[in-house]
């Protein structure tokens, strides 16, 4: 069960703030309505409100200054955990693409880049799917995830193109990522990553192991992912 009605208040608070922020209703600097109209309006209490908005500080979507209220920061720009800081460009939502590599398939594992898995987890498989991220129509980042087959309806069916898989997992299955373990590794591109990247062989690129820890008690997900640093720095809490 998907629907909104399902969720508690705060999160359905939550959407609609961050949906108003998302698509441009609210820009940056703007301030949100006062935690008393929001009460009002959305008829909820001042502690559903609070975490709301709480969640939205944290995700970066806006910033609270004591006598002013909450002020909306936009829409983080990020790939996953991963953040970006531009050298060269600047860095906007309309030049981050995503372009799907490899469809998720259904294939069984023992372990998932090095990360072993659970007896049930190597039981009902994982779906893998490859990714590459685009920005300012330089690749940057290829990544490669594992997600366990446990109550993910539909999965192989949905459209990955130019979407965050952090935000389906999240609006489709309820699937929130909490944070998590990460292994980094210096390595030179073999020849699938040169030709992804458009660099030479033994081009020096940065590689990331990651588990991904959820709000569902024992699930996790995983992903293999490779950066092309040349031109943008990576930041971000994980």
């Amino acid at each position: 069960m998907n629907s909104k009605a399902t969720l508690p208040p705060y999160k359905i608070l939550y959407e609609q703030l961050r949906k108003h922020i998302t698509e441009g209703s609210y820009i940056k600097g703007d301030i949100l309505p006062s935690e008393n109209e929001l009460c009002t309006t959305h008829n909820v209490t001042r502690p559903t409100v609070r975490k709301a908005l709480d969640r939205l500080v944290h995700e970066g979507y806006i910033r609270k200054k004591q006598g002013k209220g909450s002020i909306v920061q936009g829409q983080p720009q990020g790939v996953g955990i991963l953040s970006l800081s531009g050298t060269t460009s600047a860095i906007g939502k309309d030049n981050l693409e995503t372009k799907l590599i490899v469809k998720p398939s259904l294939i069984k594992c023992d372990d998932a880049f090095g990360f072993p898995l659970l007896d049930f987890e190597k039981e009902v498989g994982c779906y893998r799917l490859e990714r590459l991220r685009i920005m300012n129509k330089q690749p940057i980042f290829y990544d490669i995830t594992l997600i366990p087959n446990i109550n993910l309806p539909r999965f192989s069916s949905r459209n990955f193109e130019n979407r965050s898989l952090f935000e389906i997992m999240r609006t489709a299955y309820q699937i929130e990522v909490l944070g998590g373990e990460q292994k980094l590794m210096a390595i030179k591109a073999d020849k699938k990553v040169q030709e992804y990247f458009n660099v030479e062989v033994g081009y020096p690129i940065l590689r990331l192991d990651r588990k991904m820890e959820t709000n569902k008690d024992g699930y996790s997900f995983y992903s293999q992912v490779y950066c092309n640093t040349n031109e943008y720095g990576l930041y971000g809490t994980f």
